[in-house]
């Protein structure tokens, strides 16, 4: 892999990974289209970190009060998970990632193979395109997520836990499942991000095995870099633009998208 094969899948891994557009299904279209070698897994974990780095800066005033409310529900002196709102989604947080952990681990090895498939990444891509249009526009979005409560959170991680097939977006689906449940656009993206900390940082961890020495170092750190800065920017973008908008410009590029994968497939 040379370094602009690692740049291009840096950016598009960072963009991916929060905009509702699967970034797993564009880490294998891109070679693929590209005819470049497959990166294999151990470069999509490390891509995962550099996204990791940037929900992590973006987020880094959050994750200080979510881990002064998580320490203190520890304690039954300081416990409050009725009134405090830090202490109940650190905990929303850590069970609404259960879902996502348990497919992921059940699923992998489909995950690693049968998965990365390009007509099966055209049709999810298409199906979980009309299920982001419907929720968005069927959705009441009036709730904040203030009011978010248990078995909702529940609910959006299972949504996470879809997106172990390329193609769903683990952004598209959890966004979708905030909207379906009656929450405002903001709102439902920002749990979104907030739940990927803990799946991405389980995942990278549980996946470092596969980083070898087949991985070149420069290559590696511009990956990094790459998917670090552009999630950053994406996460940024789609906080604002969806306080405005609504996300018709991501399912019509996912539809265009999996139609153009057809197209080339059948050729």
């Amino acid at each position: 892999m040379n370094i602009v094969q690692a740049m291009v899948l840096g950016l598009v891994q960072g963009l991916g990974e929060f905009l509702p557009i699967s970034s797993s299904a564009h880490l294998i279209l891109v070679p693929w289209l590209f005819g470049w070698p497959d990166q294999g897994l151990a470069f999509d974990v490390a891509l995962h970190w550099g996204t990791l780095t940037a929900v992590l800066a973006y987020f880094r005033k959050d994750i200080r009060l979510l881990a002064k409310g998580f320490w203190g529900s520890l304690f039954k002196t300081t416990r409050n998970l009725r009134h405090d709102f830090h202490q109940q989604m650190a905990w929303l947080l850590v069970i609404a990632s259960v879902p996502g952990a348990l497919v992921g681990k059940l699923l992998e090895e489909q995950a690693e193979r049968a998965f990365r498939n390009p007509l099966l990444i055209a049709a999810t891509l298409s199906i979980f395109a009309l299920i982001l249009l419907a929720a968005d526009h069927l959705g009441r979005k009036q709730k904040r997520l203030e009011e978010i409560c248990w078995w909702e959170a529940v609910l959006i991680g299972c949504g996470q836990a879809l997106a172990i097939i390329p193609g769903v977006s683990r952004s598209g689906s959890t966004i979708a499942a905030g909207l379906a449940l009656g929450f405002q656009r903001a709102d439902a993206a920002r749990f979104s991000f907030l739940l990927s900390m803990p799946i991405i940082f389980g995942a990278g961890l549980v996946n470092l095995r596969h980083l070898g020495t087949d991985v070149e170092p420069a290559a590696l750190a511009i990956g990094f870099l790459t998917s670090a800065v552009s999630g950053f920017l994406a996460i940024r973008y789609l906080l604002r633009y969806v306080v405005k908008h609504d996300f018709r410009i991501f399912v019509w590029y996912r539809l265009v998208l999996a139609a153009a994968i057809m197209i080339l497939a059948s050729r």
